[in-house]
């Protein structure tokens, strides 16, 4: 296929710049330590309630606990703009695709792009709304009423059944990447000796401990559309929960937990150092 050389006017101009400029592809790495952090905390929110303890392990309640720490505030600030840095960064290689790609990964490296612009937007969104005093640590609560609220509209009982066979989908493929040492790809100029093992365990137990917390979140959104009772959709805080409740769950939810910190490591320093941007 031939390459797309076309140039696509000012606003593609404004994405090079952005994309070739090394000071804010370095402070879009920040983005990388955020989701790092975030999966920090909520691994450690999920040994803490394995342990009989309480807190709210989704993102909302590692940002608010995040908030509570000394210097918390600058933290919030700091993880809000790397977070949107990332989401411009990546939105700049979207309009970067057509000039670098053959026609037949265009729509894949786009989508791959547009999809970390939404996570990393919505991540900075919670910080934002923590940093500006705004933030609700609702926890599972939340998810039952914009469960509720979705299940209120027209085909909306649909609409969430396919949303959690999508996130089925998603954890299934975490599990894959895990396993296969796929998330290696993402990643040039890894070291070897102790930073390749780094990058192996960290890599391998993290994303195959996201993927069973996704796939457990999946399975409690599609039993919510199937009943049409949005008390099963609990979110990612009661995913956890549901998966300690379960034969053998304590020793599960504390393999998922330490799994979920080991994920937070790999964000937070391997890939914030090393991934391909």
């Amino acid at each position: 296929m031939k390459q797309n050389n076309r140039s696509t006017g000012p606003v593609s101009q404004a994405a090079k710049r952005a994309a070739d400029s090394a000071a804010f592809e370095r402070f879009a790495r920040v983005g990388y330590v955020a989701s790092g952090i975030v999966h920090i905390v909520i691994g450690a929110i999920a040994l803490q309630i394995n342990a009989g303890g309480s807190g709210n392990a989704d993102t909302s309640g590692a940002v608010a606990a995040v908030a509570t720490q000394p210097a918390g505030y600058v933290l919030l600030w700091f993880c809000f703009l790397g977070c949107y840095a990332l989401a411009l960064f990546q939105l700049s290689r979207i309009f970067l695709a057509g000039q670098r790609l053959k026609d037949k990964e265009l729509w894949k490296d786009r989508a791959s792009n547009a999809g970390q612009v939404l996570v990393y937007g919505g991540i900075g969104t919670i910080f934002a709304s923590f940093a500006l005093g705004r933030g609700s640590n609702g926890g599972s609560s939340s998810s039952v009423s914009w469960t509720a609220r979705l299940l209120a509209v027209p085909a909306g009982q649909w609409i969430l059944g396919l949303a959690g066979l999508v996130v089925v989908g998603i954890g299934g493929y975490f599990i894959f990447k895990g396993a296969s040492r796929r998330f290696r790809r993402d990643l040039t100029g890894v070291p070897g000796g102790l930073w390749s093992k780094a990058v192996d365990i960290t890599g391998v137990a993290g994303f195959i401990a996201k993927g069973v917390s996704l796939v457990i979140l999946g399975v409690l959104l599609t039993v919510a559309a199937v009943q049409a009772d949005p008390e099963e959709s609990t979110g990612l805080d009661g995913a956890l929960h549901t998966l300690r409740d379960q034969p053998y769950g304590v020793v599960a939810l504390a393999a998922v937990g330490v799994g979920l910190m080991l994920y937070g490591l790999y964000m937070g320093i391997i890939r914030a150092r090393f991934a391909k941007l």
